[in-house]
């Protein structure tokens, strides 16, 4: 029989919070991140845009020697890791480390190591690089570190599909439980790729929001008839899941239970979104979940502000939820925390599960003339409270096809 999955820890670091409250409230209150970026190159970019974490010491958080061997997507995910265990209260004895795991997505790892050492190489002509390089920018670093630090001894686990890799991370984490393999794991992602070279190479793609001429904070516009392309951030959310009678037994706090999960590939464009693929992972997490489209009552969107992303995305709502598509509140939180790549499912996930736990709703900000092709409800610029919810789903759609849906409804202990 299959195992019922809890989540009983959260822990975000991002361009609109560092802790899980100040970060909901930001998202609620319809505060932005994005802003013109403030670093030595940003005058050799075409966007000067991004979404950073503002204010950011990592010296506040590690130690000199600690940091010599942790890239910047590491730091993030320790941070975000070391708040959801301590808001989980969760000790765990040698007996059950074996049973606890690690889960983390993430696109390119160090990235800003890797573009160090290409520097030092091809344009200083210097022999050597940092002598920690492949530990710093391997993918799976961030994991390690997280698994280190807690004696996680269980599955330790990395995820890269691009734009879905944290929450397929969270999704595989809930089928690690689910399945029986393992009784903990602590799921998300990170993500630090706010480097010169990652900026130019998104500017080639042309995919990358046009700054607001009036205020670079209204550059990302999900779903509006003047959007322009996505935003990039950074930053890192992780949650601790955990078996339900376990959860109950120890007197856990329990903000939802992972109902349902599943990812599809698209299979037909490395970039170009395709609603039937999208379509299909909804509807086989619906299915997962035992649920109908009904049963939703918010749904975080993937909704990047790219021309065709937001349309396929709108298709593909409509094409699972029928008539019942136009019922329920949809909203793209990327309008206030940019696109944080590998890390947004987990980021997402997360505001759709506090939104479930809060009975509240976040905006699509910046969204003052939807495109006609976008007609659903997007909770335009204006938070809403005090909604009954009892569902919510979270989508996260990437490059490559890689489509993953995630479904969380209040925990029942009957």
């Amino acid at each position: 029989m299959a195992r019922r999955v809890v989540i009983t820890g959260l822990g975000i670091i991002s361009p609109i919070g560092k802790n899980p409250t100040e970060f909901f409230d930001n998202l609620m209150a319809g505060r932005c991140g994005v802003c013109r970026l403030q670093t030595d190159f940003a005058e050799k970019l075409s966007v000067r845009i991004g979404a950073p974490v503002q204010g950011y010491d990592a010296a506040d958080y590690f130690s000199k020697i600690k940091l010599s061997g942790i890239e910047r997507f590491g730091q993030f995910a320790l941070i975000a890791a070391e708040q959801a265990m301590q808001d989980a209260r969760l000790e765990l004895t040698a007996h059950e480390r074996p049973r606890a795991g690690v889960s983390i997505g993430s696109c390119m790892g160090g990235a800003g190591t890797l573009e160090e050492g290409y520097i030092e190489i091809f344009q200083r002509d210097n022999p050597r690089v940092k002598p920690l390089s492949v530990l710093l920018t391997m993918n799976n670093a961030a994991a390690s570190h997280v698994s280190i630090a807690y004696q996680l001894q269980g599955p330790n686990l990395t995820y890269s599909t691009a734009c879905s890799s944290s929450a397929i991370a969270v999704g595989e984490a809930y089928r690690q439980i689910k399945n029986g393999y393992s009784d903990i794991m602590l799921a998300g992602g990170s993500e630090a790729m706010l480097t010169h070279g990652v900026m130019k190479a998104w500017e080639a793609l042309r995919t990358l929001a046009l700054e607001d001429a009036h205020d670079p904070a209204a550059s990302c516009k999900p779903f509006a008839k003047d959007r322009s392309g996505l935003v990039l951030g950074e930053g890192a959310a992780m949650l601790v899941l955990e078996e339900a009678e376990r959860a109950v037994r120890r007197g856990a706090h329990i903000y939802a239970e992972i109902a349902g999960y599943d990812s599809s590939s698209d299979a037909s464009h490395i970039t170009k979104p395709d609603a039937a693929g999208q379509t299909r992972a909804i509807l086989n997490a619906l299915r997962d979940a035992r649920m109908q489209p009904q049963d939703i009552h918010y749904i975080n969107a993937h909704g990047t502000a790219t021309p065709a992303g937001d349309i396929e995305e709108t298709k593909a709502i409509k094409q699972a939820f029928g008539d019942h598509a136009y019922h329920v509140p949809v909203s793209s939180t990327k309008s206030m925390h940019g696109h944080l790549m590998g890390a947004t499912g987990a980021v997402e996930f997360m505001a759709a599960v506090m939104a479930l736990h809060h009975n509240a709703i976040p905006p699509t900000i910046n969204l003052y003339k939807a495109d006609p092709e976008c007609d659903l409800d997007y909770v335009p610029n204006e938070g809403r409270r005090n909604v009954e919810l009892n569902a919510v789903m979270s989508n996260s759609f990437a490059f490559g096809g890689s489509n993953a849906v995630l479904i969380a409804r209040r925990f029942n202990a009957v």
